[in-house]
């Protein structure tokens, strides 16, 4: 079985998995150096480093690095402990090198004006694939978003059901109006998608909230909504819009693990209270909302 082939059956698949290679070793092991292992994120394998106790080790550290999308490095010295003597191997010390396989990072851009533009050449550069929709054929077109995986020029109600989101999709909401990024919001949270941005003042973000909640969409949902959108960079313009919004979803993208300065105040856990409290939305200091 090509292992190569496998990882881009796996990623065009839309899933995850983890590559174990024997990077270095010494003396006699139960493979080679350069030998490749995948591990799907289903636990399937395909290659082998040797079997035998190593490879069950390296398939548990596997899962560990799918899970936390970092890589990570094993020594085995099969000298030395016995837990590896099973009659297969004559000893010897070998290090293993498991990485992380990821699918193309996939961004739904909802909304198809000056910011989903920007947003568009922004992501494309920094390695996302890109799906643009908007209801309006003559701004969801090829024209306006080449090299798009794909232009939806529907309802958004009917481009739903076009468009399957997984847990490493990120979704941006930027159309033109209210009342379509509610629409949109109200499907987006129900999904699995790694990222939930909205652009817009917080203002808004209270209003959509408090709109949906009394819908009965459940106040967690909106846990992980961005909103305002994007790392807070004092962008104003479109093209700085993009830029804070793709620093975001970079940062999601690797993990960051230092504090980042996120606009979003959906984090501090203080939308549920201002969501019932009819003064909040316009007793508190609002910044303008972004330009679509």
């Amino acid at each position: 079985m090509n292992v190569y082939e496998e990882i881009v059956k796996l990623q065009r698949a839309g899933r995850r998995g983890a590559v174990a290679t024997i990077v270095n070793s010494r003396g006699s092991i139960p493979s080679f150096q350069s030998a490749k292992m995948l591990i799907r994120d289903d636990g399937s394998i395909a290659g082998t480093i040797g079997g035998g106790c190593v490879e069950a080790e390296v398939w548990q550290a596997a899962r560990e690095v799918i899970a936390q999308e970092k890589p990570r490095t094993l020594t085995f010295d099969l000298n030395q402990d016995p837990k590896y003597d099973t009659g297969l191997v004559c000893g010897g010390t070998l290090e293993i090198f498991i990485e992380p396989v990821l699918p193309m990072p996939l961004l739904y851009i909802f909304g198809a004006g000056h910011v989903a533009i920007e947003l568009f050449k922004a992501a494309r550069n920094a390695g996302f694939d890109c799906i643009v929709t908007d209801d309006r054929e003559a701004y969801a077109n090829a024209e306006r978003f080449p090299n798009a995986l794909q232009v939806i020029a529907k309802d958004f109600d009917r481009a739903f059901n076009e468009i399957a989101p997984s847990e490493s999709s990120y979704i941006v909401i930027a159309t033109r109006g209210h009342r379509d990024d509610m629409r949109v919001l109200r499907w987006a949270v129900e999904t699995p998608a790694r990222y939930i941005g909205m652009v817009g003042s917080r203002r808004k973000a209270i209003t959509v909230f408090r709109e949906l909640t009394r819908e009965g969409l459940k106040p967690e949902l909106f846990d992980r909504v961005h909103s305002p959108v994007g790392l807070d960079i004092g962008a104003v313009t479109p093209e700085e819009i993009a830029v804070s919004v793709v620093a975001e979803l970079i940062a999601m993208r690797r993990r960051a693990e230092r504090a980042l300065p996120h606009m979003s105040w959906f984090h501090s856990g203080r939308h549920a209270a201002a969501a019932n409290d009819p003064t909040t939305a316009s007793s508190e200091p609002l910044p303008a909302p972004a330009k679509k």
